[in-house]
């Protein structure tokens, strides 16, 4: 009864929160302590920026995996923007929703959700899959733009533990990631669910709110249980809301990772503060050092990390960036008739990320019955076998001054950079170096030719080991090569019939 009742109190709730937010700004902000547990912080970026955004666990740990999972794969068309376009009119998923259910009037996105039951969802077997995939961390999307939380959310009236499934996904998952030993991510987008269009008729279906709106759907339904799904609030009422949730997945699952979706723009400045106040706050009495994500300028570079989406970077980067990646080619969520990206592909767009000074987060797109297609599965277990064998060369690594060389050519991507989908080769060679210095690791994106490879950027004259080369071996076999590092040669010898990685073969330069 409480969680039916609670979105009818909101209002009054969403006034108590404004005047908790401007009490808890004219806090004065301290100097950050020498060690987590110690430190204060107050919805100002002054005081916020002095958290150290991006904490060494999170950039020796490389990558990351979460799912693109909820009642949008029910219908498992078009993409996990199914929820919007079924209201736009023209659209493909338009014209398939009359034709599959009927008319948008009378089968709206809500009725997909007690179809959403998850029968085959096992949180073990999801956790132990990123695991061997090689991945450090990994979560859920805790709430996409269609307002269903897949958390047990006593705010949020439409969540996965009350409705659908009836279990609490981000719970699950989240114990099965920490018995693992693993971090845990969960992200959000639901930036976009408040209704900013209904005022404006010619612009119903505006890129500012995530659904359509119109009175003769859903979209625009004034039932008090329906409006928060399609985000049909008053702006008062639904800033706090936006807040509360984040605020109640940080205190029931102590994330690690909170990563954000475009559009967060969209968010009042002051809930942005206090949002970041509160999560650095939490997480500091806990001990524990987290990490914010954010894409374009949503978010201060000094209190979050940069994400690039389906993309990477052209160049090193001084600050740990990251990048979210597809497996698939059609969408982020499962639809029938998917297709999957190459194995080597995924591997070698992943090692230029790492080379950079980056960070991947991958996708997985469950069924709707929580089941992984198996062609998911091959891409993952190829990465973690590749990693299982030449891990040394990519976690816990640091970038050099110089990611490397070759032939492959960058490609822009609409989100900034350069895509994920270039086509390496062993001609294309990526750095990486421990963090002790005492190894640098030179990274053939394929199998090499046999012959004399000279190792452009470390050369006396660029940047050279810091200290003289000692041996240098190809990395999961004992096989030592020929080689000279000094003011006139920089280079190493391939032998013939050495059996080379095909995806990407690992060669050693140890330091003494």
């Amino acid at each position: 009864m409480y969680k039916i009742l609670l979105p009818l109190f909101l209002p009054l709730l969403g006034l108590l929160f404004l005047y908790g937010c401007a009490e808890a700004s004219s806090a004065t902000a301290v100097n950050r302590a020498s060690s987590p547990g110690t430190e204060t912080y107050t919805a100002d970026w002054e005081s916020l920026e002095k958290y150290n955004e991006s904490p060494d666990w999170f950039a020796d740990s490389k990558l990351g995996i979460y799912a693109h999972w909820g009642p949008y794969n029910v219908p498992a068309f078009g993409s996990e923007w199914y929820p919007r376009n079924m209201y736009v009119e023209g659209s493909k998923e338009f014209e398939h929703h009359k034709r599959t259910y009927g008319d948008q009037s009378e089968f709206g996105y809500h009725d997909f959700i007690p179809r959403f039951t998850a029968e085959n969802f096992d949180a073990e077997e999801w956790a132990q899959l990123m695991q061997d995939a090689g991945a450090r961390w990994g979560g859920p999307v805790a709430q996409h733009h269609d307002g269903f939380a897949m958390w047990d959310s006593e705010l949020n009236p439409w969540n996965a533990a009350d409705m659908g499934p009836k279990r609490d996904i981000t719970g699950e998952l989240t114990a099965a990631l920490r018995k693992r030993d693993m971090k845990v991510i969960t992200s959000f987008h639901h930036a976009r669910n408040l209704q900013r269009n209904a005022a404006d008729r010619e612009h119903w279906d505006g890129w500012s709110s995530h659904y359509p709106y119109n009175p003769a759907y859903a979209t625009g339904s004034e039932d008090p249980k329906l409006r928060w799904l399609y985000g049909n609030v008053p702006e008062k009422e639904w800033y706090p809301y936006w807040l509360g949730q984040l605020e109640e997945v940080i205190d029931q699952y102590n994330p690690d990772i909170i990563w954000f979706d475009v559009w967060l723009n969209l968010i009042p400045e002051q809930y942005r503060k206090e949002f970041v106040a509160y999560y650095f706050n939490h997480a500091t009495a806990r001990n524990q050092e987290v990490v914010i994500a954010h894409k374009k300028d949503d978010l201060p570079i000094e209190v979050s990390v940069l994400d690039i989406e389906q993309g990477g970077k052209t160049d090193v980067s001084e600050r740990v960036w990251l990048t979210d990646i597809t497996l698939s080619n059609k969408s982020w969520s499962y639809v029938e008739g998917q297709t999957y990206k190459d194995p080597a592909l995924v591997l070698r767009n992943f090692i230029d990320v790492v080379s950079k000074n980056g960070v991947v987060l991958l996708n997985i797109s469950p069924r709707a019955d929580g089941s992984i297609p198996q062609e998911q599965k091959d891409v993952l277990h190829t990465m973690g076998d590749w990693l299982k064998k030449y891990g040394e060369a990519i976690y816990d690594t640091r970038p050099r001054s110089k990611y490397g060389f070759g032939n492959a050519k960058s490609k822009e991507n609409r989100f900034g950079g350069q895509t994920a989908t270039i086509e390496y080769s062993a001609s294309d060679v990526r750095y990486t170096e421990s963090k002790d210095h005492k190894a640098i690791y030179a990274i053939f994106l394929g199998a090499p030719e046999p012959g004399e490879v000279e190792l452009d950027g470390l050369g006396a004259i660029d940047f050279p080991p810091k200290t003289p080369v000692k041996r240098v071996t190809v990395l999961g076999t004992d096989t030592e090569l020929e080689f000279a590092f000094d003011v006139h040669d920089n280079y190493i010898v391939i032998p013939a019939g050495v059996p080379f990685n095909e995806i990407a073969t690992v060669v050693k330069l140890e330091m003494e």
